[in-house]
């Protein structure tokens, strides 16, 4: 299981690298081991981005965090190849594809009933050993000047109204996470031929989802597949958008809600002050935090929902557990290739 689950996160990283993920990371060595009353924790989410939560934990919990910052698929690699010998006492992953990995290979904990409580089923691990902090929606970026109606789903896309119409990265991780959760739920074969379909219609190639929103924005490509608060970003950026999101029904991949989840590794020396600071990220602040300055979706009840968009509780729902998208992200990556779209 560990070389099978080992390799496909490898894969899982030569992806990474071909673009830049949704939460691109620089590598920074942990400082040590975790110092007394301190935790290590691995943080695949980036440092600009979440250092001023941890700054605030620290404050408030006076507990120190020795924080290792790199990629998700990195860190997920290195935890499956450290073992039971790993410094980790805590992993918090971007995209559920790579916790999946690590809780597949058993090295995390069952968390306790209390923390999983706080977050809906559907965007945790479905045996309890990583927890959903934030939520992103795949959706269809469009502009409103160039489509008149919408598609009425992912699948119609394969239409030839579309040709030469549509943005999409296939090489980026939350491309290759939305058709493995078709693969999960749609299976190989309508998988491959969606994917052939969208090859034919000639799309705009991009290597992330930013360039894509810009170009639908400035209307040089008409709808992207992208998630959704990259349309967030660049309105707060610059003030206003032509562009505007479109999310897909019930039971459609286009619509799979990804969460970042963090998990306590099953040998970790600090599991207590690893598990604050999980309490810590579904606490209001942080929560709030995620909802205000990185237009995530809180995965606490209560929190809010990012300007304009479907709410949480109204977002569709794909039957599956998102740990198993690690299972099978190396058939998407060789689909997504045999299309011709890589």
């Amino acid at each position: 299981m560990r070389s099978t689950l080992a390799a496909a996160v490898a894969l899982m990283i030569t992806i990474a690298g071909c673009s830049a993920g949704d939460d691109a990371a620089e590598t920074t060595a942990a400082s040590g081991s975790g110092a007394d009353g301190g935790f290590v924790l691995y943080s695949g989410r980036s440092e600009d981005l979440v250092a001023p939560l941890v700054e605030m934990f620290e404050q408030q919990s006076g507990i120190e965090v020795d924080v290792r910052y790199a990629g998700s698929g990195e860190l997920a690699t290195t935890l499956i190849q450290e073992g039971d010998q790993t410094p980790a006492d805590a992993f918090w992953s971007q995209d559920p594809a790579f916790a999946g990995a690590v809780a597949l290979d058993g090295r995390f904990e069952r968390l306790p009933d209390d923390v999983l409580s706080l977050v809906d089923d559907r965007f945790s691990d479905g045996d309890g050993r990583w927890v959903g902090i934030t939520a992103r929606s795949r959706v269809l970026v469009q502009n409103p000047d160039l489509v008149e109606t919408p598609p009425a789903d992912v699948w119609a896309l394969t239409g030839p109204e579309w040709s030469g119409r549509i943005g999409v990265a296939p090489t980026n991780g939350s491309f290759v996470a939305f058709v493995s959760a078709m693969l999960l739920t749609e299976g190989d074969t309508r998988t491959l031929e969606w994917l052939q379909g969208i090859a034919a219609n000639d799309p705009v190639i991009f290597d992330g989802n930013s360039p894509i929103v810009a170009a639908v924005d400035a209307g040089d490509v008409a709808v992207g597949l992208v998630n959704h608060y990259y349309l967030l970003r660049l309105q707060d950026e610059q003030g206003d958008s032509t562009a505007g999101n479109h999310f897909f029904g019930d039971g459609d991949p286009g619509a799979l809600v990804m969460p970042s989840g963090i998990g306590v590794t099953a040998d970790a020396v600090n599991r207590d002050e690893a598990l604050e600071f999980v309490r810590f990220l579904l606490g209001d602040g942080a929560q709030t935090y995620f909802l205000e300055e990185v237009f995530e979706y809180p995965l606490v009840e209560g929190i809010g929902t990012p300007a304009g968009q479907v709410a949480l509780d109204d977002l569709p729902t794909l039957d599956l557990d998102p740990s198993d998208l690690a299972t099978v992200v190396d058939e998407a990556t060789s689909l997504i290739a045999e299309a011709g779209l890589t």
